[in-house]
């Protein structure tokens, strides 16, 4: 994995801050390790590392960054169309230099038995760098390879785990998807949103999978989950507390649905959110969170959690309406 310091050593130079904090994914805390000794050792200022996990540029932690009061954070391993987030918040790149080269034509080859022959290829963070030369191999087997345009915080070929709009806005011209990277996560959120045949390429165990058995465990047991929440009377909403995860007006607005249909309804605010936590709340029948969309269908809850699309699900079921293509939307927030 590659961090991009001499962007680091670049801003540092020209603002000459008096201290630093680096956070990233737990995948990259030993890097981002090296990385925070090399600045202290070069330019004499602290650098801190915030170790909390860091999901993504919904969890920035600036909180940390105030407590610490340091002048820049530096945010690693999350590449976004963004470069910075306010005065302080700064996003770092850092690229895996895998090579996807084998197990692309590996796939390339083996995918022609289905006769797709216009493929979609995704990635994450790490890998944006690989698409255009993995496009070049399956257009060498003769697909027609799209990718697809980004929006909002997403880059052209990026997805999140929530947000998918490079697949979504495609999925009626393509045969399948290809996503480069060992992500089940990212890979799983492609399927549900999309239901088109979903492909991950893993380049370190050099193997390729079809994701959307998968995908469709997960869409069961998330519609279960609604299920089992609708003789719920009393409902606790869910507020994310952290940065890009902060929904007051999503909760305000579900929050006014659900008492319109006679359930009661506590408002709730959380920083971390599992299934320990919630046991503190008494009384409550189900749970809605407005933070992270994954937090709810991915996570094991003793009591029903929903998240925004169930959450909508569960409305149309108390309405008697009909719940299809529930996640089928290019956004879960």
């Amino acid at each position: 994995m590659l961090i991009d310091e001499n962007r680091i050593c670049e801003i540092i130079k020209a603002r000459r801050p008096n201290s630093v904090a680096l956070n990233g994914p737990v995948g990259l805390i030993a890097k981002i390790q090296d990385t925070a000794y090399n600045i202290s050792e070069k330019f004499g200022i602290p650098a801190y590392i915030v170790g909390d996990t860091c999901w993504g540029s919904c969890d920035l932690n600036t909180h940390a960054a105030d407590m610490l009061g340091v002048d820049i954070l530096f945010n690693i391993g999350h590449t976004i169309s963004r470069e910075a987030f306010g005065e302080k918040v700064i996003m770092i790149n850092a690229y895996d230099d895998i090579s996807f080269d084998r197990v692309a034509r590996k796939c390339a080859s083996s995918l022609q038995k289905e006769h797709y022959k216009t493929l979609s290829l995704l990635t994450d963070s790490q890998h944006l760098n690989q698409l255009h030369n993995v496009k070049n191999i399956f257009e060498q087997y003769g697909y027609k390879v799209i990718i697809g345009k980004g929006k909002g915080q997403l880059n052209d070929g990026q997805v999140f785990g929530c947000e998918f709009y490079p697949a979504f806005g495609i999925r009626e011209i393509v045969d399948a998807h290809i996503f480069l990277g060992q992500s089940r996560f990212h890979t799983i959120s492609i399927a549900m949103s999309t239901e088109k045949p979903t492909y991950m390429l893993d380049p370190y165990f050099e193997e390729y999978f079809q994701i959307n058995k998968e995908a469709e465990i997960v869409k069961k047991r998330a519609i279960l989950s609604i299920y089992n929440a609708l003789d719920a009377r009393r409902i606790g909403i869910i507020i994310g507390l952290k940065d890009g995860q902060f929904a007051k007006i999503e909760a305000l607005k579900l929050k006014k649905l659900f008492e319109d249909l006679g359930r009661n309804v506590q408002l709730i605010a959380m920083t971390n959110l599992d299934n320990e936590g919630i046991q503190n709340f008494k009384g409550i029948d189900a749970f809605v969170e407005v933070a992270c969309p994954r937090i709810a269908t991915d996570n094991h809850f003793d009591k029903p959690m929903l998240s925004v699309p169930q959450a909508f699900g569960l409305i149309k079921l108390i309405k008697n309406e009909p719940i299809e293509d529930l996640f089928k939307i290019h956004h879960w927030l």
